[in-house]
């Protein structure tokens, strides 16, 4: 059962400001052994976003070997070495699992509970936090991190009444996580405290974010999703990342696993102010001879008045068959005894290379994680202690750590929160 009622000053060893992935995992941690843990969530309910990643389902991590694994992380994979190292994506299977959880290893190796339900992970964390004895209080918003000299000394907040209070402790750890849907209460509250303690953030932007294209075909596409595409992000014209897999379409933008993954580049290009297109195969399996012998597979089989919608039908969805009839200009609803050569030979091309021009990106709102935070440099990688404030930690998405989509951002939250637990009495 949830705990909601106010603390009272009770000594407590350990604070925890932040009931998401990476405080669950830290608190439980702390309180197993041994310290007396207070958790601190300025929301209702403990982890909030967890309960909505993975549209709902959770992708709690990836299964894939640990030098797989790291290749993913985008930035300070060293540093995260030693956190995935104590806590790695096997554990991670087998806390959950043990936490009654029963889990599934999907395609790309993704790790989801096998009732389909966040809730479970979530739940799940809850209760290793209640089993070993963490108070957890909600509604409190921790306003900062009390020090002296150099080291922690215990935190104020506003407690749900409004009333400002103080509580002595003498380690804190900071699990906040960063701008990434806000609803959720990720507001960047860790990177005031870290700023405020005399820590470098990182200018955090969104990751993992949709892509908003200047495209005329655009509009036209919402709720169109391309399997089995190759998408290339080009930056000043020059190609940088390439992606195989699923590409979306909505009014948020461009989306899908494959735009989420080369977002991460197009951000910091974007912000850079350098031009930025994605360059999309739709038949990367066929290379133009043999997509060019196809379509004249196609259209002996169609007859001299069908229309070109009827050919295009054959090769691409539905939804695509206008947006691209537009992109070729050419009218759908032309007999297919006067489609030209050329023509043809246009569409092969654009078949194997539809160009987006990608002139914005959907903002923390939409971003299934923050890039940027507290620089990894400040932080021990051995005990995600400050090297600037003695007993102050951070953990999970306050960190200037980020990695693909597929289960590694929640890794990341999992290994940091329990090294950072794992406390020396």
């Amino acid at each position: 059962m949830e705990q909601k009622t106010d603390m009272e000053s009770n000594g407590y060893e350990v604070i925890v400001v932040g009931a998401g992935a990476a405080g669950m995992m830290a608190a439980g941690t702390a309180a197993r052994n041994g310290h007396k843990v207070l958790l601190l969530e300025k929301m209702e309910k403990s982890g909030r976003k967890v309960r909505i990643t993975g549209k709902g389902r959770c992708n709690v991590t990836n299964a894939r070997p640990p030098e797989e694994f790291a290749s993913q992380v985008r930035t300070n994979a060293d540093f995260f070495a030693p956190a995935f190292a104590e806590f790695n994506n096997k554990a991670t299977i087998r806390f959950f699992e043990r936490m009654g959880v029963k889990l599934d290893i999907e395609r790309g190796e993704r790790v989801f509970p096998r009732s389909g339900k966040a809730w479970d992970i979530a739940n799940a964390l809850l209760d290793y936090c209640v089993e070993n004895g963490v108070k957890i209080v909600y509604d409190t918003q921790v306003l900062e991190i009390l020090t002296v000299g150099d080291r922690v000394y215990g935190v104020k907040y506003r407690n749900k009444r409004g009333f400002v209070r103080q509580e002595e402790c003498s380690r804190v750890i900071v699990a906040t996580g960063g701008l990434s849907y806000p609803a959720t209460g990720s507001t960047g509250d860790g990177y005031l405290f870290a700023s405020d303690l005399g820590h470098t953030v990182e200018p955090v932007r969104p990751s993992l974010t949709p892509l908003r294209s200047s495209h005329p075909q655009v509009r036209n596409m919402h709720g169109l999703l391309l399997k089995n595409v190759r998408a290339t992000l080009y930056v000043d014209n020059e190609p940088i990342r390439e992606e195989f897999g699923e590409l979306g379409f909505s009014e948020r933008g461009i989306e899908g696993a494959v735009a989420l993954r080369l977002s991460r580049d197009a951000v910091d290009a974007l912000i850079d102010g350098k031009s930025v297109k994605i360059v999309v195969d739709m038949k990367p399996a066929l290379d133009e001879e043999v997509l060019r012998n196809r379509i004249q597979r196609e259209m002996a089989e169609l007859q001299p008045e069908d229309m070109f919608s009827e050919l295009l039908r054959k090769l691409v969805p539905r939804t695509m068959v206008i947006p691209l009839a537009e992109e070729l200009d050419i009218h759908s609803q032309t007999y297919l005894r006067k489609i030209t050569p050329e023509q043809i030979e246009r569409l092969i091309k654009v078949l194997k290379g539809m160009v987006f021009p990608i002139t914005d990106y959907a903002p923390f709102e939409y971003a299934v994680v923050t890039a940027g935070g507290v620089r990894c440099d400040e932080v021990n990688p051995y005990t995600m202690e400050s090297r600037k404030v003695r007993g102050l930690y951070f953990a999970g998405e306050v960190l200037d750590l980020d990695a693909n989509t597929g289960g590694y951002n929640l890794q990341i939250a999992f290994s940091t929160g329990r090294l950072a637990g794992m406390l020396k009495r």
